[in-house]
């Protein structure tokens, strides 16, 4: 009898040493929280928040509460890329999620996978982020998803000649690139494309060039305040009497005013799936108002992915971390966002989308 319960008293401390022992997980991110994406970054930032939150208030993971630290990328890559290199060498997490540009995600991504960190993707979509390597993941559509979309949509409209404007980056480049391919498949023309340098004050020349070939409708996605120069800059040369068509709507009309994008179309994220409700509804009480943008619940779900796939290998190291992710990606995961099942090359396999319309100054579904 002695001997049992001096075995049991044993367990019980071999077990209360390794929850003391017990490594918390760390969530790194970089977000763009200044510069031309400070609002969707903001939101992301939200996503993140309320996830460790509602899981910190659970009991946390592995015994221990959920730590993040939070890194502003400024929308620049050589702010983000320092970001990164501090949250592995100081912070020492195991894990990062962001950027939003594909153009600042891509060149961060590759270093925390050359530093064998795990990265997850919450906003970017080119093409080019399935080639970053093992040890990163998307829980976001890329683009070729994204701009067959946009294209279908815009032939089923009766659109056939579409000038094209967006950045001059591997988001832009991709989705530029990827719409006309689509477009032209199914009889339509690309009879512009003007691929735009990023911060500029003005865009009329790039404008005004898009105008000379006189299209059916514009298609167009920019980053928040640069689609604000945009958007009022064509209202002001009148090239909103054609059609203007938004790829990802939120991030294209929440930075500017609202008269200017009124009557526009487009497509956004369906960021609320069947199990997305209650996150709807936190956000909401959290901080007064619906989403500002379409990109905080890929961050909720990122960061709810990194925490059960922390739980799954019953551990925080990126190895283990790597192997858990994969195999529950595979499998599927309900997200805020819906169902996240991720194919081979670790990216999400299948992206809803929303049709919608500006309508006295709101998106509506059309």
């Amino acid at each position: 009898m002695k001997r049992t319960t001096l075995l049991a008293a044993t367990v019980s401390l071999i077990a209360l040493a390794g929850a003391a022992l017990a490594e918390p997980l760390k969530i790194g991110a970089v977000l763009p929280l200044s510069g031309s994406s400070a609002t969707a970054g903001e939101d992301q930032r939200r996503g993140l928040e309320l996830a460790v939150e509602e899981i910190n208030a659970a009991g946390g993971v592995l015994g221990e509460p959920v730590q993040t630290m939070i890194e502003d990328s400024g929308a620049r890559v050589p702010s983000a890329l320092d970001a990164a290199k501090k949250l592995v060498t100081v912070d020492g997490v195991p894990v990062v999620i962001g950027e939003y540009s594909s153009g600042i995600t891509i060149p961060v991504a590759t270093y925390l996978v050359q530093e064998g960190r795990v990265h997850v993707n919450i906003g970017s979509s080119s093409g080019k982020v399935r080639d970053i390597g093992e040890g990163s993941y998307s829980v976001i559509g890329l683009d070729n998803v994204s701009s067959a979309y946009a294209a279908q949509d815009l032939y089923d409209l009766g659109y056939r000649r579409v000038a094209v404007i967006t950045p001059n980056n591997a988001f832009g480049q991709g989705a530029a690139g990827e719409f006309e391919k689509a477009f032209k498949a199914l009889g339509g023309e690309e009879v512009n494309t003007v691929l735009y340098t990023e911060g500029q004050t003005s865009y009329r020349r790039e404008l005004q060039q898009m105008d000379r070939t006189k299209p059916d409708a514009y298609f167009y996605s920019a980053y928040g305040k640069d689609a604000a120069t945009i958007n009022r800059e064509a209202y002001e040369l009148g090239l909103n009497q054609t059609q203007w068509y938004a790829g990802y709507m939120s991030m294209c009309t929440s930075d500017s005013e609202p008269t200017y994008v009124e009557g526009q179309i487009g497509y956004d994220l369906n960021f609320i799936g069947e199990d997305g409700q209650a996150y709807e509804a936190a956000y909401q009480q959290r901080y007064g108002e619906s989403f500002v943008t379409s990109f905080s619940g890929y961050a909720y779900d990122a960061a709810k992915l990194i925490m059960k796939a922390a739980e799954k290998a019953g551990s925080t190291d990126p190895a283990a971390l790597r192997a858990a992710l994969t195999e529950i990606g595979s499998a599927g995961f309900d997200g805020a966002t819906g169902q996240i099942t991720l194919d081979a090359d670790r990216q999400r396999s299948k992206q809803p989308y929303l049709k919608q319309k500006i309508v006295d100054g709101k998106a509506q579904t059309r």
